[in-house]
């Protein structure tokens, strides 16, 4: 099976492929241009660098948000393209999944964390278990103070990952009562292999669709919806 994993859900922009297990390539750059500058081109240089033929894919794994509005916009569109184009079907990886299974092999919980602004992050709990990934906490936008809450419930050593970890790092280090690591820099950020690898778990299981009905998981709204909002209860409220 081979399948083109992309996300450029974060800061981070990645692409991979991968053919029958293995990892053919990989590109992930981190450098703020972005992500309409750099996806398209990385694409193509890992699809080329692989051997692999767009044409021979059997599937397009994109992460699917939540994460940055303009850069799942540009994922989705991307992907959608090339799977209108070769018919191929896309699999909608959620971000936070896709980023917990960055991980691959761990004991206790897996806590991805993106920075949501606001005080809050986009963020989950999950488990490895039987090469796959267990979902004790679905992908949500919480306060810190929220997440903070249910891994010191849950009671377990946790591996935390994600832009949002240098972010609350300081706040965490006070406030957990469980213990916990910090994934390392090689293993912290999105990663189109990771988004391929678990697209592909996900493909086997059904978990597919057209590329024509692919839609971004936002899970909240955006920031200038909320400020659209904000002004239209201010004129509300002026001529109450």
């Amino acid at each position: 099976m081979k399948i083109l994993g992309i996300d450029s859900s974060g800061l981070v922009a990645s692409a991979a492929v991968i053919a029958d297990g293995v990892l053919a390539s990989e590109f992930t750059v981190n450098n703020k241009q972005t992500h309409s500058q750099t996806l398209l081109p990385m694409i193509e240089r890992v699809v080329d660098m692989s051997g692999v033929s767009l044409e021979s894919l059997d599937a397009i794994a994109v992460a699917a948000g939540p994460g940055s509005f303009t850069g799942l916009r540009i994922g989705a569109s991307t992907a959608k393209g090339i799977g209108l184009a070769l018919k191929k079907p896309i699999v909608p990886v959620p971000t936070l999944e896709g980023l917990a299974y960055r991980i691959g092999v761990a004991d206790g919980l897996i806590c991805p964390m993106m920075d949501a602004r606001r005080d809050q992050v986009y963020t989950g709990i999950y488990r490895i278990a039987d090469g796959g990934l267990e979902c004790l906490e679905e992908q949500c936008a919480v306060p810190i103070e929220e997440i903070r809450d249910r891994i010191n419930a849950l009671g377990e050593k946790t591996i935390f990952l994600g832009d949002g970890i240098p972010v609350h790092i300081e706040y965490l280090k006070n406030e957990l009562t469980v213990p916990y690591v910090v994934a390392p820099v090689h293993m912290n950020r999105q990663s189109g292999a990771a988004v391929a690898a678990l697209g592909e778990v996900y493909f086997r299981k059904g978990r597919w669709e057209d590329a024509g009905r692919h839609r971004p998981i936002y899970l909240r709204k955006s920031q200038a919806e909320r400020e659209r909002e904000e002004r239209m209860e201010r004129s509300g409220d002026s001529g109450a």
